[in-house]
């Protein structure tokens, strides 16, 4: 028989049964599951999640077994910390070595591998022990194709290394030393670095001007090395001019021995009577001396307005207007049209552009490097 009493347990339990058999909630009060779990039947209870002790890292009193819990986590490396191994024994650590001991164990393991003769491990391939750079690696990093066409350029037996023509694959130079060669032009393989600007007219032919005018430098402020200018145009005179990195060719291309020839075109006033052009080329004097032209002809004729090709190996200041004027014909417009065989082409006033080793071999080759 069920009494009121039962129900009102069942009730405070949150379970619809009231006596010790319903299925009433164990955290409830009086609840027989708990007192199953209890001390009754000697078997230890489970603690409920509010009397579970966690393990904060504190200093709290002696407890009984090995923590657990977030503190553990936390110790692990859960929020960073460093990992803690499980240790044995009881949890005791093992001492530290001394520093006086890993010193006295390095020493004698060097005493003992002191006199043993040194291992030389194979190479991992072959030919590794040579010096040098492959031939053909070298060519394409000079911009002469990929590595498999300089290999054919050296099967067409038109790449020479010192003088003679190579003829197998393989071979192994140093670009510093060695003298390297492609249908007999000369292929610039270190780092130097060959450009041609159109000047224009206004610019100072220098990297710098103490007057704050636009110079030569103002075209190449972005280049890690430092170039300086082959020759030189006066101020109100356009055209090609050359910049470089590489001393000797630019001492050899400015140097009167070598007698590289600048090309210019010159707008002049006429009439202009037959014999101006043997009168050039015969020589013209000068206050700093006699100076002749190596070509001459007329380009195009308007009327009284002419426009005249020089060609000469000479680089005096003004040298072209000065004669010009001497012969009585003052130039209105000067530009230069080629520097040895780079010849200015279509290329814009003020554009800057690199020079590609075809023509830095035709440079070498004009002051015989």
């Amino acid at each position: 028989m069920r009494s009121s009493s039962g129900r009102n347990s069942g009730n405070n339990g949150g379970s619809r049964g009231g006596n010790s058999g319903g299925r009433g909630n164990y955290r409830g009060a009086g609840n027989s599951r708990d007192d199953r779990q209890g001390g009754g039947s000697g078997r230890p209870r489970n603690p409920r999640p509010e009397e579970r002790k966690y393990d904060v890292g504190g200093s709290g009193g002696p407890s009984d077994g090995p923590k657990r819990g977030r503190g553990a986590a936390a110790r692990g490396g859960a929020k960073g910390g460093p990992k803690q191994s499980p240790q044995r024994g009881g949890g005791r650590t093992a001492p530290a070595r001394s520093r006086e001991y890993d010193a006295r164990t390095e020493e004698r393991n060097r005493e003992r591998y002191a006199n043993k003769p040194e291992i030389k491990t194979p190479k991992t391939f072959p030919g590794a022990e040579q010096e040098g750079e492959r031939l053909q690696k070298v060519l394409a990093r000079a911009g002469m194709g990929s590595r498999r066409a300089c290999e054919e350029l050296i099967e067409q037996a038109r790449v020479e290394v010192n003088g003679e023509i190579v003829l197998e694959q393989g071979m192994r130079v140093d670009p510093k030393k060695d003298e390297i060669k492609v249908d007999g032009l000369t292929v610039a393989t270190q780092s130097y670095l060959f450009f041609a600007l159109n000047k224009p007219a206004g610019v100072v032919s220098t990297m710098e001007d103490p007057d704050g005018r636009q110079c030569l430098g103002d075209y190449v402020t972005n280049r890690e090395t430092r170039l300086f200018h082959v020759g030189r145009l006066d101020t109100e005179t356009e055209g090609i001019i050359l910049l470089t990195n590489h001393g000797e060719l630019a001492h050899r291309l400015t140097h009167p021995k070598y007698g590289v020839k600048k090309t210019y075109l010159a707008a002049i006033t006429g009439p202009l009577p037959r014999e101006v052009g043997k009168m050039l080329k015969e020589g013209i004097q000068l206050e700093d001396g006699y100076a002749r032209a190596d070509h001459f002809r007329v380009v195009e004729q308007t009327g009284k307005n002419y426009l005249v090709e020089v060609t000469l190996h000479e680089g005096r200041k003004h040298i072209v207007r000065r004669m010009l004027a001497e012969a009585g014909f003052p130039v209105e417009k000067l530009v230069r049209t080629a520097f040895g065989p780079i010849g200015l082409g279509d290329q814009k006033s003020g554009w800057l552009r690199r020079l590609t080793n075809t023509e830095v071999g035709m440079l070498m080759k004009e002051v015989g490097m």
